[in-house]
């Protein structure tokens, strides 16, 4: 196994990577997506960077099994050598993603019927970014959260615009009660505050993602980080403290000392499956170990430690009721992904049927 290239290395090439090449895309050339925009990728490999789209052969896979991995910023992917080295590189083909790491993925809380959308790729840090202002919402604070903790990555809270605060306590306080366990950082662009906490945790080959609500700052904090302008950002409106909208796609920046990947804010974030649920909610999921029986619905049953731990101000009802909201959501995203596998099993066997049935056609005729 030849040694990877310095700039692979710096893009997070490692040996188990080099392992799945061999494994899982023999012959194929490796690269790293750093941008996707309604279906075209700019893909970076050892001959540079270049715009890149999926091949026909994925696309075909993907259509029979549509829970299989489709390319996301931050994947690693295999792609076609003639198509990289070649002088077409506008055509450089990506044949297969490489198993993830980590994945940042979301669903559309509204519609079961939606895909869930893989938002970033083979992270180690997703910051959990909410502005210490009117926007501040607990509630959205801990659904974004438990889609962090979903992703296998380590989640880290980001108070921004913390230069805009009259009592930044009052912010860490009601952060700390929604992400128990986990660190909170606060943060000005403006005055720099927290930016070298924030950079801590990059380094060469390590990948962090911003994650957050639209015009909470991440961008802000990008550039802070890169010490130039990379990233176009915009002002608060004056009149409910919100920022304005400036990050339109998800793309992966290179800076000195490490990789991040900025992404656009979500109007709606669906959780997918209970362990992040129980993960962020890990405060409630101890006292509900407590009650006296184990399907307690914490409603009217005796020994429910749930109501006890509500009454005597120990657990807040808004914390609880978030628990069980989201908790319904990933048993229904559950069951909707069950069906989704369900279907896509049923119609890789009907695919296969009918190429036999063709094959038998051409061999032996109409007749047989």
């Amino acid at each position: 196994m030849s040694a990877p290239s310095p700039q692979l290395v710096a893009l997070g090439w490692n040996d188990h990577l080099a392992t799945l090449l061999v494994s899982e895309a023999t012959g194929l050339v490796p690269g790293r997506i750093l941008a996707e925009e309604r279906g075209a990728y700019l893909v970076v490999t050892d001959a540079g960077e270049g715009p890149a789209t999926a091949s026909g052969r994925l696309r075909h896979a993907t259509e029979l099994d549509p829970t299989a991995a489709w390319p996301a910023v931050g994947d690693w992917v295999a792609l076609d050598p003639l198509s990289v080295e070649g002088s077409g590189s506008d055509h450089r083909l990506i044949q297969r993603v490489l198993s993830r790491r980590t994945a940042v993925i979301r669903r559309s809380p509204g519609d079961r019927r939606m895909p869930s959308q893989v938002l970033a790729a083979n992270v180690d840090v997703v910051f959990v970014v909410t502005s210490a202002n009117q926007e501040f919402n607990v509630r959205r604070l801990e659904r974004y959260l438990t889609v962090a903790w979903e992703s296998g990555a380590r989640p880290i809270v980001l108070l921004s615009k913390a230069d805009l605060a009259e009592d930044i306590g009052e912010y860490l306080l009601a952060a700390a009660t929604a992400a128990p366990g986990v660190e909170i950082i606060t943060v000005s662009a403006i005055t720099g505050e927290g930016i070298e906490a924030v950079r801590f945790h990059l380094g060469v080959g390590r990948t962090v993602v911003f994650t957050g609500s639209s015009g909470v700052g991440k961008s802000s904090i990008v550039n802070a980080l890169a010490g130039a302008p990379l990233l176009d950002t915009g002002g608060i409106r004056e009149d409910d403290a919100r920022g304005r909208h400036t990050t339109t796609r998800r793309q992966l920046v290179r800076l000195a000392d490490g990789l991040l990947i900025d992404t656009p804010g979500l109007r709606e974030l669906g959780v997918l499956d209970g362990d992040g649920v129980a993960t962020a909610f890990d405060d409630v999921e101890r006292i509900a170990s407590g009650c006296r029986f184990n399907d307690c619905g914490h409603q009217s049953e005796p020994g429910c430690a749930i109501r006890a731990a509500i009454a005597s101000g120990d657990l807040d009802r808004g914390r609880f009721a978030a628990w069980e909201k989201l908790g319904r959501e990933a048993e229904r995203a559950a069951i909707a992904t069950n069906a989704l596998g369900r279907r896509a099993e049923r119609k890789k066997w009907s695919a296969i049927q009918r190429s036999v049935e063709q094959h038998m056609r051409l061999k032996y005729g109409t007749e047989r």
